[in-house]
């Protein structure tokens, strides 16, 4: 597939997605601050794994153009960007004190059973299987932030995210710098790689490549369903 269709069969497979059962539930759930609290804090989980998935996928990738765009990658998700100066982690602490948690509380967070679960499968996922794989797995999960693809769908995951945070706790875009950033950063981050797919996942590795996606966005599915059960539990 050129880069085009790379596009559009992603795109389409992340709509599909973001219309699953568990993703209405996900996204419906009435947020009060013990239920925001533990969102972020399994999405501040989630933001730091992710740093160890992409030297994973790195490490195994042979091709040096490949892996400077990792670096480009993640030297603004770790080291500062025009959206921040001190890395997107920072953007999640800076939100989590407009819900009651210190830094502490982010950095020590503790996972719940299912994103523990999926955390290492992606983890497997991006140091036992191919550089490809992994960079398709990865990237995969940055186009849920994509208003462009979802917006008819009620916006992609920062967005939808916002929106319920507005209604329940009457927060603005000031006190969710990690929604507000990441509308637009992951925009910029969804289509990085599509050249390299395009260019090195010919013949059957296009087939493999595409169950990768496939597989990472199951993997979604079940991380949000169990922030979801662990949300319902609380008032």
């Amino acid at each position: 597939m050129n880069v085009s269709e790379w596009k559009q069969t992603i795109g389409q497979m992340v709509r599909e997605n973001m219309q699953t059962a568990e993703a209405e539930r996900y996204y419906n759930i009435k947020v009060s601050i013990p239920r925001a609290q533990t969102l972020l804090k399994q999405l501040a989980l989630f933001v730091r794994h992710r740093r160890d998935c992409w030297a994973y996928a790195s490490g195994n990738c042979p091709e040096l153009s490949v892996k400077k765009k990792i670096l480009e990658h993640e030297y603004g998700e770790v080291i500062r960007d025009e959206y921040s100066e001190f890395g997107h982690l920072d953007l999640v602490i800076r939100q989590a004190r407009a819900i009651g948690l210190s830094a502490d509380d982010i950095m020590n967070a503790e996972p719940v059973p299912t994103t523990r679960a999926t955390l290492d499968a992606w983890a497997w996922m991006t140091r036992e299987k191919s550089w490809l794989e992994a960079i398709a797995a990865l990237t995969v999960t940055e186009w849920q932030n994509d208003d462009r693809l979802l917006g008819d769908l009620g916006g992609g995951h920062s967005s939808r995210l916002a929106k319920r945070w507005m209604e329940d706790l009457g927060l603005d875009w000031e006190k969710m710098p990690n929604f507000r950033v990441h509308r637009q950063a992951d925009e910029d981050h969804s289509e990085m790689f599509l050249p390299f797919l395009s260019k090195f996942a010919i013949g059957e590795k296009e087939k493999i490549v595409t169950q990768a996606v496939r597989d990472s966005l199951d993997l979604v599915t079940i991380y949000r369903g169990g922030v979801a059960e662990a949300m319902e539990k609380l008032l």
